[in-house]
This record gives C-alpha cells, structure tokens and sequence, in this order.
C-alpha cells in the first residue's frame, strides 16, 4: 500500500483549535462568533473531503508530528476506516453547528460562548482519534474527548448537571486509565510496538489466555461504547444540552468508542488471531445482551432523550456484534452501522430538541397530537425511527442486513434470533410515538396546545407551530440524508469494503 506523506491531517485536526481562539476572542458578537464556528465547520470537512480521493485510490496519507521518546511518535495516519468516521464527523459538525445556533439563541441559553468553544475542541480531538497511527496517539485524543465534553455535559451547571457529569467523567476516565491504558501497556511490553497494523500486532506474542485477557481489557476500557454494565454515564450525559447530546453522545463521544473497538479488532488482534482465540464465538453474543436489555430498557422510558439514550446503547453494540464475529459481511456491516445509526439518530435527537423548544415537551406521554403541530418535525423523527428499526428504504436496513448475512457466514444463527427481537423492540418503542403524533388528540383535545384566535377558536395561521428554521432545516436534511444513505450509500460502503478488504484480504 503506497504511502502519501502530508500534513492535511494535521490541518484538519488544527483548524477548529484555531476557530476556538476566534470564537473566545468573539464571545460578545454573537454573529461573528457564529460565523467562526459554520466556516471552521466547512473548512475541516473540505480538507477531510479532500483527501477522500487519495484513499479511494489504494493510499493511506501520513505525518509525524512528534517523536516522545524511540518507538512513542505522536503520528496520524488517514487509512480507509479513519477517513470514514472523519468524513461523518465533520459533516455532521456543520449541520449541528446551525442546528446549535437555533438552540441556544432560541432558549437564550448561558455561556454560549463557552459552549461553541468545547463542540470546536471536541471536533479536533474527534478527528485526532480517526486519525491516529498508534495507540499512543489515540489514547492521547481519546482522553482529551473526554475531558473537553465534560463542560458540555455540566453545561447547565444544576445540581442534577453536577451530579450526571461527575458520573460521565468518573465512567469515562476512570475506567479509559484502569483498563485501556494497562491494555496499551501491555501490549507494548509484550509487542515492541503500538503501530496499528492491518494484521494485527499480537500474534504470536503471548499465551492465548495472555491475549484473551488484554482484549479484555481493551473492551472494559473502551467504555465509550457503552456496553452494559458500563454504559451508565450515557444516559446520565442526557442532562446536556440536546445539540449535545445529538452529536457528541449519538455520533462523536459514543462513536468514538466503537470506532476504538473496530481498531482494537482490526490493527490491534486481527481476524485471524481473534478467531484462534475463539473471540467469535463468545463476544457476539455479550453484545447481544446489551442490544437486548437496553431496548428493554428504552421501552420502559417515558423522557424522551431517555428512550433514545438506551436505544443509543443497543445500538452501538451492533457495531461490536458485527465486529466480534469476525466475517466479512458482519464487519461490513458493523462499519456502516457506525454512519447510518449517526444518521438517524441525530435526526431523532434534533427533532426531540425541536419539540422542546417549540412545545416544551419532554415526555413521550405528552407527544399525543403533536404531529399535527409540527408535521416536519415528526415526519424527521418518523424516519429517523424507521432507520433504527431497521426497515427499508431507510438507511438503517443496509447495516442489520450486511450483519444478518454476516452471521450466516460466521455460522452464528442464534444472532439472527437477536437481530429480529432487537427489530421488535425497536418497533415498540419507536412506532407508538408516530402513532400517538400523528393519529392521537392530545390529553385535552388536539387543539389544545395551540394558539387561540381570541375567541376561543384556534387560530388557522398558528396551527403549525415548528421550531425555528435554524433547527428543522437541519433536522430535515439529516432526515433526508438516513433516505440517501439507503439509495446512495456507495461512497462509505466502499470504504467500508476497503477496510475489510485490507484486514481479511477480500478481493
């Protein structure tokens, strides 16, 4: 594989730590300050953008920024897997960053400024994860992920936002420093190295019950993905605001943890060392119990953002599925996941935040007629949820079925069993909030809700009350995009290919 040395990764991570500064300096011009974050939004996903073709040829870009010590380089590397999470990242950036403005502008929300400045640095340590050529590299971006989301969570700076963040911080640094960075050391001590490699850097270097125990602790360690029991900190993160909660815990912050796991399976073990070590057979079926109990979970929610907390936690753990049973459908699929449950699950938390801002609600009980109210907005969420159901023509169908036939490959059919229920439960949880927006009068008639004419009537012009244009013009075309994703998926599905075909050697 031809290597293009250039530091356009370099760029891409630096130009929203640039925009940062910008934004601090522009706190008290509230357009300017805007202004800064759409156009940093724009450039990072250009040059991300820009090196797409260099990797659709067969090359992988790279750039050493730093030697630490011999053997510890701070070094990124821009391959098929990274460019795929990086392109989804900055791309969302963009329309959550307008989305953003709508938000804050129309609650009128404290520390704005504050506020613009962390999504900026979190965009960097995102990118610096997908980009990284080792693990010292990514452990250093990862833990900056957490640290720099930490003000976002306690944004609201409540009792309860003190109480959920120390939560988040203790879940995600505690157990990052415990278990991810013994694996990291462990892994050097019996490796030499900490380069990602397409055919792993373990094999052959210790007993097998030595290899099963770091990739254990490799997994406890990434508890960004929010496997069960260690997935606690994603529903507390929900006491964020929900342009947070929207891109950092349904595409940055979570993603970055299965990201991780792809990386840990892929360049760290490798198929063929994982399948002689028998991880196949056993870890799908521990990311089968979290996709489970988590939509059991979700059932039970009666806060919205709740309910799409635990629908996050099931459906990372599709990621981790199709990643553990190591076959190539299965690992086409648990990539793709990663950009179509992005897809649609941003598009359900901006509709939820719409809700909030437009009708104050927050309760799925209180969602009775409010189709009605916010057509565009429901319509958004209804095919967000179709896409985490996993039905066509939206999206969310590619992924499910690549693991489907992934586990038929693998000869696992008792995951098939796991994919229907887990289909099920999403329907459950997602459909009779459809139902009830668009066929249910709310608990005091439909109309109740809206504005009045002054004699008791409902104003004609006011029946259709949605969220500024700021908020459902992104909502709308993240909605729109879970539709392309399923007609047009090609450019991510061949990178997704890519990756299979350089860590299993498909042709």
């Amino acid at each position: 594989m031809e290597t293009v040395y250039s530091a356009a990764p370099i760029y891409a991570i630096s130009v929203s730590l640039i925009a940062t500064l910008l934004i601090g300096v522009s706190g008290r011009m509230p357009n300017l300050r805007e202004f800064w974050t759409i156009t940093a939004s724009v450039i990072k996903f250009s040059i991300v953008a820009s090196m797409l073709p260099v990797i659709l040829d067969g090359k992988v870009i790279e750039y050493t920024l730093l030697t630490v010590v011999p053997g510890l380089d701070i070094r990124f590397k821009v391959d098929s897997l990274g460019i795929f999470f990086a392109l989804m990242a900055s791309f969302l950036w963009i329309i959550t960053s307008f989305y953003s403005i709508g938000y804050v502008r129309s609650l009128n929300e404290h520390a704005q400024t504050r506020y613009f400045m962390c999504f900026a640095v979190s965009l960097s340590s995102v990118l610096g994860i997908a980009f990284s050529a080792n693990l010292f590299t990514l452990f250093i971006f990862y833990e900056a992920l957490t640290l720099i989301t930490y003000p976002l969570v306690i944004h609201k700076q409540t009792p309860e936002a003190a109480r959920n963040a120390k939560i988040y911080l203790t879940y995600l640094l505690g157990t990052s420093i415990a278990f991810l960075l013994s694996a990291i050391f462990i892994t050097y001590y019996i490796s030499g190295t900490l380069d990602f490699s397409n055919n792993g850097i373990l094999s052959g270097k210790g007993s097998d019950a030595l290899l099963i125990g770091i990739f254990i602790l490799f997994m406890a360690g990434i508890t960004k993905a929010a496997m069960i029991p260690l997935h606690a900190w994603l529903p507390a993160a929900m006491v964020a605001p929900t342009p947070v909660s929207a891109l950092l815990h349904a595409v940055a912050v979570v993603k970055a943890g299965v990201f991780v796991v792809l990386k840990v399976v892929l360049h760290v073990f490798g198929i063929d060392l994982l399948s002689q070590l028998g991880i196949g057979t056993v870890f799908p079926y521990i990311a089968s119990f979290t996709i489970i109990t988590a939509s059991i979970i979700a059932l039970m929610q009666d806060n919205l953002k709740l309910r799409l907390a635990y629908s996050t936690v099931s459906q990372l753990s599709y990621v981790i599925l199709g990643a553990t049973l190591l076959s190539q459908s299965a690992v086409i699929g648990s990539i793709m996941h990663m950009v179509l449950h992005a897809f649609g699950k941003i598009t359900l938390f901006f509709t939820a935040g719409a809700i909030y801002v437009a009708a104050h609600k927050t309760k799925v009980s209180e969602l009775n007629g409010i189709g009605r109210q916010m057509p565009f907005t429901m319509a958004a969420f209804t095919i967000g949820a179709i896409s985490m159901i996993g039905m066509p023509p939206v999206g969310g169908f590619i992924s499910k079925w690549y693991i489907a036939l992934g586990s038929i490959e693998a000869s696992q059919l008792p995951i098939l069993i796991v994919i229907a229920a887990s289909t099920i439960l999403n329907a459950c949880y997602f459909l009779p909030i459809v139902h009830a927006a668009f066929f249910k009068e709310s608990v005091n008639g439909h109309h109740a809700a809206l504005p009045t004419d002054g004699h008791g009537g409902v104003d004609s012009k006011l029946k259709i009350h949605e969220a500024p244009a700021f908020m459902l013009i992104p909502l709308l075309i993240t909605a729109i995009g879970t539709l392309i994703l399923f007609f047009a998926p090609f450019i991510f599905l061949d990178l997704a290919k890519m990756v299979v075909a350089a860590a299993i050697g498909v042709n």
